[in-house]
């Protein structure tokens, strides 16, 4: 069977999703567990775009050791060389370089001739070539250029040295029957193809990112590029989960294979889901809660007397445990320690300290802790960049019901150490503290979005709330945990202004350290 090159763009065309805002800390979470997840390539950032994308690819290529790592480039020299500087500590460096090639593209956006596109493209890929091994080369809207000309392009950037041809679906406009009918026309048209892979990159404005990414495997792609629950700008990218089990499922179909790990998908969605904020839908293939809930009971009957019936995805296959209880109140620290190393998280022994002792006071309330409560914690503590100089929430009281006005009472430290207090109304519960809240900080503060959810199921489930912010004009994102939904919204609330502190401290010591 053909082997299919996974290539994750969940740190990089994931992040542009709209209201995506990860910390280097975050990134490099979701960087080790794609790596653990067996994808072949990570696309980790876009260094020449900003300071801290350029320290969080470099993070990442620092510590990934068994996944490629690359970076996206313009056909410029110095976003070439600067990707070089992020990734040259990596063990297995590469770049991915892109230029538009479809008329409208050239016309209004780069405003250039095909022959100075052309050019443009054999130059830079050329320059690349000295720095990396691998160079990838993107023909952005692929699917709405001329085909003669995509072919000629083709063709000499691979006499350039470039190693993987891109052709993607920029604008998710294309059908499986064209997407497929453009691969099988290169392999055609090109004489110099088999010195490079095909890869297939499509977003999901129609609904067919999927789809596609299987018709041009069908018809000569060697490489598929995706991102975790399809995330991305607009309607998303290709969902790799999606497409990695369909070759499993359908291997009777598609003869081929990828290096996935699919019983670490679940654990990735997870991870993916709860740093960007962006929830996975019920519905979901693959990964939705619902994705092997059978409500009928002519289907549930079926399931019962042999699973096949009506379920082609057994939850085994991509990480679903159906009894994942797994600590209690009287779990020891040997105990937790072993749990967490079972879940294949690495945590220093300092914040593994503090995992353990949020896990004790979830004990207090909760009688028995599952997978996904000690996943929440770990990441909590893991991404947590705001341990000095933040707000913190010392005491908040909350009044309310049917017969009252909401009334909140907030006891907050400030950065400078002081304590400060008042109480607000609202219209409900959540208001009032956010009014509260928004009265004690100092910075110009607007909620954009909140989202509150449950961790798992049951009475006692912890809450887990994101909240989008615009403080000062910037946007920033929070999350928060607590078993109670209100703690957790405040949580939430005071992470995305922590969050914000932590920038700008970081711009200012950068300005400081160029200054001198």
């Amino acid at each position: 069977m053909s082997r299919i090159r996974i290539f994750d763009t969940t740190l990089r065309d994931g992040e542009q999703s709209p209201g995506v805002n990860l910390n280097q800390l975050e990134k490099l979470e979701i960087a080790k567990q794609l790596e653990r997840f067996g994808v072949d390539r990570m696309e980790a950032g876009f260094p020449a775009s900003s300071k801290g994308d350029f320290q969080a690819v470099k993070a990442i290529a620092d510590t990934i050791k068994n996944t490629s790592v690359t970076a996206l480039a313009r056909t410029v020299k110095s976003d070439i060389d600067t990707a070089w500087e992020a990734l040259k500590g990596a063990e297995h460096p590469s770049i991915h370089l892109f230029l538009a090639t479809s008329p409208i593209h050239m016309t209004y956006k780069l405003k250039k001739t095909p022959e100075q596109v052309m050019n443009t493209a054999v130059e830079m890929v050329s320059y690349a070539k000295e720095k990396f091994h691998e160079v990838q080369w993107s023909a952005e809207d692929a699917s709405r250029s001329d085909l003669d000309f995509l072919a000629q392009i083709i063709e000499r950037v691979i006499d350039a040295g470039a190693t993987v041809i891109n052709l993607p679906d920029t604008v998710g406009y294309t059908t499986p029957s064209e997407y497929g009918q453009m691969f099988k026309y290169m392999k055609e048209n090109v004489p110099n193809i088999d010195q490079a892979r095909l890869s297939c990159h499509c977003h999901n404005d129609l609904g067919m990112a999927v789809a596609n990414s299987l018709a041009a495997v069908e018809n000569g792609a060697t490489q598929i590029e995706g991102t975790i629950n399809g995330i991305g700008e607009r309607a998303g990218n290709a969902s790799l989960e999606e497409v990695a089990v369909a070759l499993k499922v359908r291997a009777d179909f598609y003869p081929y294979t990828t290096g996935l790990k699919l019983t670490e998908t679940k654990r990735t969605s997870d991870l993916v889901a709860k740093l960007t904020g962006m929830y996975v839908q019920a519905n979901k293939a693959v990964v939705g809660r619902n994705a092997f809930a059978h409500e009928s009971g002519i289907h549930q009957d079926g399931v019962l007397k042999h699973a096949s019936t009506y379920e082609i995805i057994t939850p085994e296959m991509v990480g679903v445990k159906t009894n994942n209880l797994v600590l209690g109140k009287h779990s020891g620290r040997h105990a937790f320690k072993d749990k967490v190393k079972e879940l294949g998280i690495e945590v220093s022994e300092e914040k593994l300290k503090v995992a353990f002792e949020a896990f004790k006071q979830l004990t207090d309330h909760k009688k028995e802790v599952t997978d996904d409560d000690l996943f929440t914690i770990l990441m909590e503590v893991q991404t947590d960049t705001t341990s000095v100089n933040k707000y913190q929430l010392e005491m908040f009281q909350v009044q309310y019901g049917t017969a009252n006005i909401p009334t909140a009472t907030v006891l907050l430290k400030t950065p400078d150490g002081r304590s400060v207090q008042t109480a607000c109304t609202g219209q409900g519960s959540v208001e009032a503290v956010y009014r509260t809240l928004d009265e004690l900080i100092t910075e110009n503060l607007n909620l954009v979005d909140y989202q509150i959810s449950s961790v798992g199921g049951g009475k006692d489930a912890l809450a887990e709330s994101h909240v989008q912010l615009e403080v000062n004009g910037q946007t920033v994102n929070g999350r928060g945990t607590a078993q109670d939904v209100i703690e957790a919204s405040a949580n939430a609330f005071l992470n995305a202004v922590n969050r914000y502190m932590i920038r700008q401290h970081t711009q200012e010591n950068n300005v400081v350290a160029s200054e001198t």
